[in-house]
């Protein structure tokens, strides 16, 4: 498959820019062209390890998520969380703009790097990666969080695997998830003078925390928008019936 291009422009105070050009293996989601020599030193495996990190440091000597986050980090390092900047994002299918704080950008770029970066830990996320929606609202994540795990339910039945249709697996993944963020944000708070990609991940890890909770608290509030699928006669089960009699 083709690469997948994504382009981050902050245009910030006193005409301060950084664009970010970033490609993503068409196949295996994972991103290409990351640094792989002169790492600092806050990208070692064992520096902050996460708590679940299923790596060891012989084989992978340098923290996959950490490496995604090198040229953010050093272009940042003087960027405080609350400035206001004017994000750009252009994909394949869209060009999406909004002013905001460098934080909230920062967030948004963060999600992508993250959940490409060969982490095993965020490969999961790589579905919401190809199909990226930057600044997404709590309300537009829980959807494609639940969506994008349904949806590996579906495919997991087809090739004969037990599906959860409970969402107890997507409790997990944000389980894991919040003791990564918990490990990237201290390496962060090593490797920048200020404030802004620390913020970032910190707000990334809202999300993580939040939706166990909307999954279990909040499907229930956008129940009605599947209306149609859930009528008594509705034309899905009269199609099955149909099926059914012509077998």
């Amino acid at each position: 498959m083709e690469t997948i291009k994504v382009r981050y422009h902050f245009i910030m105070a006193r005409d301060k820019q950084e664009v970010f050009n970033l490609h993503i293996d068409g196949n295996t989601l994972e991103l290409i062209g990351l640094p792989s020599e002169n790492l600092p030193d806050w990208t070692q495996l064992d520096f902050h390890q996460c708590e679940n990190c299923p790596l060891n440091a012989n084989v992978h000597p340098n923290c996959p998520l950490s490496i995604s986050l090198v040229d953010m980090v050093s272009r940042f390092e003087n960027v405080l969380s609350y400035e206001k900047v004017t994000i750009e994002v252009f994909t394949n299918e869209r060009q999406i703009s909004q002013k905001t704080t460098a934080q909230n950008g920062l967030s948004a770029m963060m999600g992508l790097l993250i959940a490409t970066s060969g982490c095993p830990h965020t490969a999961y996320f790589k579905p919401m990666a190809r199909f990226h929606l930057p600044l997404a609202s709590e309300e537009e994540t829980l959807y494609r969080a639940a969506s994008m795990y349904l949806l590996a339910q579906y495919f997991r039945k087809k090739e004969g695997k037990r599906a959860d249709f409970e969402l107890n697996g997507l409790n997990h993944i944000y389980n894991n998830m919040q003791l990564v963020n918990t490990g990237t944000a201290e390496r962060l708070k090593a490797a920048s003078e200020t404030d802004s990609s620390t913020n970032a991940i910190i707000r990334l890890d809202l999300y993580a925390k939040i939706i166990p909770y909307f999954v279990q608290t909040s499907l229930e509030d956008i129940q009605y928008l599947f209306a149609p699928y859930l009528s008594g006669h509705d034309h899905l089960s009269l199609n099955e019936n149909a099926a059914q009699a012509q077998c």
